[in-house]
């Protein structure tokens, strides 16, 4: 899966605009950048009468509205979903996924703070940095509004160089972590297995889905 990084931050803090700050600079050094935004519960995507809300209402278990710029996804939940969930979703083609909110998720994140917003977030977990426009007493390294070239110099020394080649594995929807050993292994075995199918050239990234049949 691809490194996420989440922007958290209060109300009117300057996420979103740290964001889109964010993905130009980290396109502009070559890499594909996904983002999910967390929004507040009751908040609709699909209106009652429309052909995808008659598709879930007779049980369709997702739906995708496709046109000709656009697909979008709709898939209910019983829960909120995790970070993890709903990067699956995305999938795996990114170097990296930014979200927006998620402050209470188990991924590394980078706080956007105003002054005029009062204190900065407390108890947050696996933060690596701050973006502010005033001084911190923090031990989470600080950088300027303007500091986007730097920020996205952590991300790429932090983040995404060091996962530029990896391999995941969820089984029955659970990710499972791999070791170096186990990682290689599979590696060289499905490479060595897809190179010898006919009319396979280069690889550069291997999809396989495995479903065995109800018991």
């Amino acid at each position: 899966m691809p490194p996420i990084v989440s922007v958290i931050g209060k109300s009117k803090s300057g996420k979103t605009t740290l964001i889109e700050k964010l993905i130009p600079e980290l396109r502009s050094r070559g890499y594909r950048v996904a983002t999910i935004k967390h929004i507040p519960q009751g908040v609709s995507f699909d209106e009652p009468g429309k052909d995808s809300w008659r598709h879930i209402q007779a049980g369709s278990e997702a739906t995708a509205i496709s046109s000709p710029d656009k697909i979008v996804m709709i898939k209910p939940v019983a829960q909120d979903a995790s970070l993890d969930e709903i990067a699956r979703l995305l999938g795996e083609d990114y170097d990296i996924i930014l979200t927006e909110g998620f402050k209470q998720g188990n991924v590394p994140k980078i706080e956007a703070h105003r002054k005029d917003a009062g204190s900065p977030l407390k108890d947050i977990k696996k933060l690596i940095g701050i973006v502010t426009d005033e001084p911190l007493e923090t031990k989470a390294r600080q950088f300027p509004l303007d500091g986007i070239k730097d920020i996205a110099d952590l991300l790429e020394k932090g983040f995404i160089k060091p996962q530029a080649e990896r391999v995941s594995l969820h089984v029955n929807n659970t990710p499972i972590t791999l070791t170096a050993f186990p990682k290689q292994i599979i590696s060289n075995v499905l490479l060595a297995m897809a190179s010898c199918l006919k009319g396979v050239g280069e690889i550069r990234n291997l999809q396989i889905f495995l479903k065995k049949g109800r018991t």
